[in-house]
């Protein structure tokens, strides 16, 4: 037997003991680490002045990475179905730690392709896998609590650029004593930035190693103590495992979907996209003064951080009870009423601006950790991996609309940071209007009809239940294995909760500067 059929789905079955408080952490190991992507702002001055490059050539690296993360979670959605979760999150890690290993050899060369190569396309498939890969499997194990389980994964992501930030400088400052992340147009050397992307190789290799050791699928018939399928109304069809990725495709409920999340995440890009513009010239006067400081803007941009990534626990864990329809009927619906305020009134108070776009920002994040429960719901849990990695493409074409749009109408009134709140009014009803459509499209959602169901013994781990029982049996059961457990339950979530504490208190110091700025 080879060495790597350890990472074989029918081996990666837990025992019926298993504590399932086990998976999160998993989940949350992955998320924090790929979560780095939204950190790149960070060195991308450095990257600049190291390849004498435009800030386009550099933010090509970003773009690349998002492109091959929608294109490699559509694509290898199906794939990570079939062969678990524990090789899945082998390969992201592979992926991510190598990328940021190549694009150390690119800075250290100077070949700005080979960066390209390494965080844009290696580190934005190990981004696709890895945002996709605990998904499905924790819904199996909290079929009674599926919005809570993705909330606290995904939180992660957000959470994962909240510690980047402040340890990439940190890092670079300690390659490079010269290095100032406080003085503006200070640019770290290019040793540090080598030594930066190594470091951040190996230590995400080791975190999202942590994950892998970790996961496990359930046993076949698994559930939690008190939860009864039959009196779950959002349950799969009777006598079946849940629609098949192929099928969800030819379902209008998929589409409607994909449009929810499109507007959702379109809608949010248009606060985030100038967060620190956007709230000095809602309050800069006609002679071009701000009432508004950059430390204070700088604030803002914090505060966002903190409800985006509060919103994605909150209102996912939220949808459990309410269901998922009704919460996005809430992030579209409430949503446009806060731009149509913020448009209207937002400049007329900071405090009300800054509560309104921080709850919309929350529906941002939100709209991301619920959207699988949602899939869940309406496909069931058969591929529902696979079928999440295709409507994350709605993410990238909102990546690019977004900016493109908010872009169209500022271009034409000047630079942002030297405009007035007139020159946001078209931008934020424009958000208003896709809103609305969103809106529309979530309320034409229903349930999926019965034909494109598969019959149960399609379910590819139905299909290895002989493997699925070697691997179980492989797991130590009865109290003693539970006792055993404890410390890594301990140790594990010890973890995760350092690294989400520290980026919490990293962006509660940055957001003061509103108050104090």
């Amino acid at each position: 037997m080879s060495a790597l059929s350890v990472l074989d789905r029918g081996r990666s079955v837990a025992s019926r003991s298993y504590n399932r408080w086990l998976i999160p952490p998993a989940a949350l190991a992955v998320h924090l680490s790929i979560g780095q992507a939204y950190a790149t702002s960070v060195y991308k001055n450095s990257l600049v002045a190291h390849f004498d490059a435009s800030q386009t050539q550099i933010g090509i690296i970003f773009s690349i990475a998002i492109v091959m993360l929608g294109l490699s979670a559509a694509v290898g959605g199906t794939w990570v179905e079939r062969n678990g979760p524990r090789k899945a999150m082998l390969v992201a890690a592979l992926f991510w730690s190598g990328g940021f290993l190549v694009g150390a050899l690119g800075i250290a060369t100077a070949q700005l392709w080979l960066l390209y190569l390494g965080y844009g396309f290696l580190g934005g498939i190990g981004l696709g896998i890895g945002y996709i890969s605990p998904v499905s499997t924790l819904m199996k194990w909290f079929p009674d609590r599926p919005g809570l389980a993705t909330g606290m994964a995904i939180m992660g992501f957000g959470g994962g650029a909240l510690v980047a930030s402040p340890v990439s400088n940190q890092l670079m400052a300690l390659y490079d004593p010269d290095y100032d992340a406080t003085v503006s147009g200070s640019a770290a050397s290019g040793g540090a930035l080598v030594g930066l992307f190594i470091t951040l190789g190996l230590g995400y290799f080791a975190l999202m190693m942590m994950g892998v050791l970790l996961v496990r699928v359930p046993p076949k018939g698994w559930r939690p103590d008190g939860y009864d399928p039959a009196s779950d109304t959002r349950a799969p069809v009777a006598g079946s495992e849940g629609v098949s990725a192929g099928n969800a495709l030819r379902t209008p409920q998929f589409w409607l979907l994909w449009t929810v999340l499109f507007t959702n995440v379109t809608a949010g890009i248009g606060i985030l996209e100038h967060a620190s513009p956007l709230l000095q010239d809602f309050f800069r006067d006609a002679s071009g003064t701000s009432a508004v400081t950059a430390a204070a803007a700088g604030g803002f941009v914090g505060v966002l951080s903190l409800f985006n990534m509060a919103g994605r626990f909150v209102w996912s864990s939220t949808s459990d009870i309410v269901g998922r329809k009704p919460i996005y009927a809430f992030y579209l619906g409430a949503g446009a009423i806060l731009y149509i305020l913020t448009a209207t009134v937002g400049g007329t108070s900071t405090v009300v601006f800054v509560v309104t776009a921080g709850i919309i920002t929350s529906f941002y994040g939100g709209g991301f950790a619920t959207v699988p429960a949602y899939l869940r719901d309406l496909f069931g849990t058969f591929e529902v991996g696979a079928i999440h990695g295709r409507l994350l493409t709605a993410w990238s074409a909102a990546g690019i609309a977004g900016p493109l749009i908010i872009n169209a109408f500022l271009d034409a009134q000047g630079e942002p940071g030297t405009l007035t709140r007139d020159a946001y009014q078209a931008p934020l009803f424009t958000m208003v209007g896709l809103l609305v459509v969103g809106f529309v499209a979530n309320l034409l959602i229903r349930s999926v009809a019965a034909r494109f169901y598969e019959p149960a013994a399609t379910h590819p781990v139905s299909a290895g239940a002989p493997a699925e029982t070697a691997g179980a049996v492989s797991e130590p059961t009865g109290p003693a294995a539970q006792r055993s457990r404890t410390p890594l339950l301990v140790v594990s979530w010890t973890i995760v909760a350092v690294l989400l504490g520290y980026a919490v208190v990293s962006v509660v110091v940055t957001a003061s500067r509103l108050f104090t700025g």
